[in-house]
């Protein structure tokens, strides 16, 4: 599968993925997924990324492809 997606219109990489989900830069960035579920605002398909936003820290994000929802696993 390609490293690169289209999210809301633009080709995006796992690290641009996950800094529109931090809305910041991270450090590092994994290859983007699929993430077998729905966006709850619109019901597009959702994509998943595991990126470092510092030194101690791993999350896993979510994204839609076609609006502004994204979550991530942070308490």
């Amino acid at each position: 599968m390609s490293e690169n997606r289209v999210v809301q219109g633009r080709m995006v990489t796992g690290k641009k993925l996950a800094e529109l989900i931090e809305d910041d830069s991270v450090m590092e960035a994994e290859p983007i997924e699929d993430a077998d579920r729905e966006c709850p605002d619109c019901g597009g398909d959702v994509l998943q990324v595991g990126y470092m936003p510092s030194v101690t820290e791993f999350i896993t994000g979510w994204k839609c492809q076609d609006c502004d929802w994204s979550e991530t696993d942070r308490d």
